[in-house]
């Protein structure tokens, strides 16, 4: 047996043994030694094996699966741009705390800066992930601690041996637990709690314990997830004199808020600001607050602080609601309202994200996933395919650009039961909301408009796919039962048109609020 067939069964085992029981690979020369080893895994059920073409969506999918299952997956590539191409992937998991194992096959080390054929400096290749830069077999155990993994495998020809040797008798696949560190004792008084759309990693039973012992009013980036959220406050928040008002004496906040400038701005109104989220002790080890805290506190001290006025606020602000025209924000509204219990939904960067913390509220049952890490819209198609392995029943909502992104995926698309909503605008909606709408050359440069016929283009994968442009016909898609895979462009008014609409129902809202508490 040769060594790179040794070296490959020996690592691998030990992974499986660690409970690792999804492989994403990307076909190459270097990684032939882990590839067939693992084929052979596969076809005795040991391990599920998934193969994509693009190292960039495979890295997005084991991503997906990670997100998923709570648990390493392991994303496998050849030697050179290869492994370039799990960068953005490996970003994403880094910032969001995602348990990704990312092997990158190499060739000795003596062959690189030798002009050696797909050979480059893999080692450090992502910076903010430590390189375990492999020769030879090492204890694997000490690794697995929850965060990003990197093995750079060196292998040497022959990289495929004739001998054969039954390298997977006895393996056994044990999963490991891994949980949430929640321990410590938080003392407060009244306020507020704002959570971050990914919880900081909690899972949103963990957040209901917590929320039950705080008894404070509570806003979420993600309201479909927590059924004490205050819905819509982001829109009301928006006024400043409505901020000031409900500002508090103190703010916890769980994860990051990156999404509402108004939650934001609510935030710097607190005289005492605690931050709850594991990444303080190395992702994010410049946040700033009175009170940094890196784990859910299990003992919690505070006084009741009334709801009454939150409530109503929201109250308000949904009867304004309820009188969306056809819209982005009607759209995904609508979406929401129809998800099932026990279904995934995966959120886009950009502009439907903001739309699900603003014109959403509880839906029992619905697991909510999003690329928070570092908020990029590429990858976001593969991420989804790899969540809906995990789910028996998976939406997922995006925007047109972030769909075109990673367009390539269709090239291996889901065989799972999985209905993408495509929001259709022809370009980059977000940024007519932003400061830089109207600015010089903006259509070419902020706008993007692709000028495609989406349903075309889908269609041309070989995809199911379909277009609607009034809310009724999306009522009755949303109504039939998901069967498969298939794509569902949404037809809305222009980029220009939703602005304005954005502008006008949170006037609107703020107006009705004010009245309603006697701000006016």
């Amino acid at each position: 047996m040769n060594n790179s067939t040794k070296l490959a069964h020996s690592l691998l085992r030990q992974i499986i043994q660690l409970g690792v029981s999804d492989f994403v690979i990307s076909p190459g020369s270097r990684n032939a030694p882990l590839t067939i080893a693992l084929s052979e895994a596969a076809n005795k059920q040991i391990i599920n094996l998934h193969v994509k073409i693009d190292e960039r969506g495979a890295a997005f999918f084991a991503l997906g699966i990670a997100k998923a299952s709570n648990n390493y997956v392991a994303v496998i590539c050849t030697s050179g741009t290869a492994a370039a191409n799990f960068y953005p992937a490996a970003l994403e998991a880094f910032h969001s705390n995602s348990k990704l194992l990312i092997i990158t096959a190499d060739r000795p080390e003596i062959l690189r800066k030798t002009g050696a054929n797909q050979t480059t400096d893999q080692v450090g290749i992502y910076k903010l992930i430590k390189t375990h830069d492999l020769v030879s077999e090492i204890e694997l155990k000490p690794l697995f601690n929850g965060k990003p993994i990197h093995l750079n495998i060196q292998f040497s020809e022959p990289l495929i041996s004739e001998e054969k040797n039954d390298w997977l008798v006895d393996l056994k696949n044990k999963p490991i637990n891994y949980k949430n560190n929640i321990n410590g004792k938080l003392e407060t008084s009244t306020g507020v709690l704002i959570i971050g759309h990914n919880n900081a990693g909690y899972t949103v039973d963990e957040i209901n314990s917590f929320i039950s012992k705080l008894k404070w009013p509570v806003i979420a980036e993600n309201p479909i997830s927590f059924p004490q959220a205050l819905p819509h406050a982001v829109l009301y928040l928006s006024d400043p004199k409505i901020r000031q008002v409900l500002a508090p004496e103190n703010i916890i906040v769980i994860g990051r808020t990156t999404l509402s400038r108004s939650t934001n701005k609510f935030i710097k109104l607190a005289k005492n600001l605690t931050v709850i989220d594991p990444r303080i002790a190395d992702v994010d080890n410049n946040r700033q607050a009175d009170l940094l805290v890196k784990s859910l506190p299990i003992d919690v001290v505070s006084e009741s602080t009334s709801n009454d006025i939150w409530q109503k606020s929201s109250d308000l602000a949904a009867i304004e609601i309820k009188k969306l025209v056809w819209s982005e924000q009607a759209a995904i509204k609508c979406i929401c309202e129809s998800l099932t219990s026990m279904s995934a939904l995966f959120v886009g960067s950009s502009r439907p994200v903001r739309d699900i913390e603003a014109f959403t509220k509880f839906q029992t049952g619905v697991f909510v996933f999003a690329n928070r890490g570092l908020a990029g819209i590429d990858g976001n198609i593969s991420t989804v395919f790899g969540i809906a392995k995990k789910y028996q029943v998976t939406n997922a909502i995006m925007g047109d650009l972030t769909f075109l992104h990673d367009i390539s995926a269709l090239t291996n698309s889901s065989k799972e039961n999985l209905r993408i909503f495509v929001i259709d605008n022809n370009g980059g909606g977000i940024f007519s909301t932003l400061p830089q709408a109207g600015s010089t050359g903006f259509e070419q440069v902020f706008g993007t408009p692709h000028n495609l016929d989406l349903v075309k283009v889908i269609s041309g994968f070989g995809v199911s796919v379909s277009r609607v442009s009034e809310l009724a016909g999306l009522e009755l898609i949303t109504k039939k039962p998901i069967k498969g895979f298939e794509v569902v462009v949404v037809q809305v008014p222009s980029r220009e048109v939703n602005a304005q609409m954005l502008k006008e129902i949170t006037q609107r809202v703020s107006s009705v609020v004010r009245i309603g508490i006697n701000l006016a």
